[in-house]
């Protein structure tokens, strides 16, 4: 999902570096998404220019916001290979379920059937589901099925959200668990309160914040894999060094202490629980929904100068068209795509409330406006 980018599209270049050079220090599981713009194809044209297909597992899933009856199931499958040209999946999933009653539909539609079908060919090796729901119904979903592997979100300051340690625990005790969303988006690398920061410092400052959440997870015996959506060539050389060092019950008690003095400081600065996965995106106005999200919460971390320095450069004010937060029509959208199942509307007024008051929106016009004349006489 964060392969890196050049002006909006993944940087071939780069991103085929980072996935030779992952292989190249043993990694093997490459999760994508039909819904990730760009990723499929990316991913598939790395592998199939490099002839590594047979050496490592793609993951990818089946986009149920958009399977609206049976004939969707070949369909969206069928474009994912012609993508990642490839003939077979190693680890297919069915992307976002969050209840049990959105399970029965799918059966009704018969995909118990089209996963046995695609089982038998070969087309599917392993059958899972990624998950974004309540507790109580990843329990429920777990029963449901013969699932083979799941996907859960997880990390130091969501361990009771979702899924949570009790669905990791008894998913665990069936299947293996592959872990999502270990850095919450990047926020439990990047951005953090300049508090919590010097707590892992003090704790041991040669280890990254990045570092110190990867570790939380890489601790618990019930975690099998870990997407930690890396970007960046450091990112990538870090992490595969903290999954070779790491090893099962090496934190003691005093490194747990560090995390709930950790949490303690993020759970005061944190307002909303966005993880900037663009699932909301694109807005049928223009919001930036994640931007705004990410410059509010940067805010109440970082300071106010640092929040409204990313809210400026997030909403638009360096150019002609504006993604404010005032410009939401409440449509709802948003809200029915978000797994986070954030209250979105409500939570762009408390954003154009805090960020944007009449003066800040006045000066965003005036320079809009100026822009927009200037590019006409430089057109003249």
């Amino acid at each position: 999902m964060r392969f890196p980018k050049t002006f909006g599209a993944i940087d071939m270049h780069k991103t085929e570096e980072m996935i030779m050079r992952s292989i190249e220090l043993g990694v093997n599981y490459f999760d994508t998404a039909w819904v990730y713009s760009g990723s499929e194809e990316a991913v598939g044209a790395v592998f199939d220019k490099n002839h590594v297909r047979e050496k490592i597992y793609i993951a990818t899933k089946m986009p149920l916001i958009m399977v609206k009856r049976q004939e969707d199931f070949d369909k969206f499958f069928d474009q994912s290979l012609q993508r990642l040209r490839t003939d077979h999946i190693d680890y297919y999933l069915l992307h976002m379920i969050t209840d049990t009653e959105q399970l029965r539909t799918l059966k009704k539609w018969g995909i118990e059937e089209w996963i046995a079908r695609k089982k038998k060919t070969g087309q599917i090796r392993q059958i899972g589901f990624s998950f974004h729901g309540s507790g109580n119904e990843f329990l429920g979903i777990l029963k449901d099925y013969d699932w083979e592997f799941c996907q859960i979100q997880y990390n130091y300051s969501d361990e009771n959200f979702q899924a949570g340690v009790t669905g990791l625990r008894a998913a665990a005790q069936k299947m293996p668990v592959v872990i999502m969303e270990p850095l919450l988006g990047g926020k439990l690398a990047t951005g953090l309160p300049k508090d919590a920061i010097k707590i892992f410092q003090n704790a041991d400052a040669n280890l990254t914040p990045a570092g110190w959440a990867l570790n939380w997870l890489w601790n618990q015996a019930e975690v099998t894999t870990v997407l930690s959506g890396m970007s960046a060539m450091n990112q990538l050389e870090e992490n595969v060094r903290l999954a070779d060092a790491a090893h099962i019950g090496m934190l003691g008690d005093t490194g747990k202490s560090v995390y709930a003095n950790v949490l303690e400081s993020v759970n005061r600065s944190c307002k909303i629980r966005c993880t900037g996965c663009n699932y909301c995106m694109p807005c049928p106005v223009g919001v930036n929904i994640p931007g705004c999200f990410s410059a509010y919460n940067m805010r109440y971390s970082m300071g106010y100068v640092a929040g409204m320095q990313q809210f400026i450069t997030s909403t638009g004010f360096t150019s002609e068209k504006s993604s404010s937060p005032s410009l939401c029509v409440k449509c709802g959208k948003c809200e029915t795509h978000c797994p986070q199942k954030l209250s979105i509307m409500k939570e762009l007024a408390n954003v154009k409330k805090k960020m944007e008051p009449w003066w800040i929106r006045f000066i965003g016009i005036c320079a809009r406006a100026f822009l927009g004349k200037s590019r006409k006489k430089t057109n003249a």
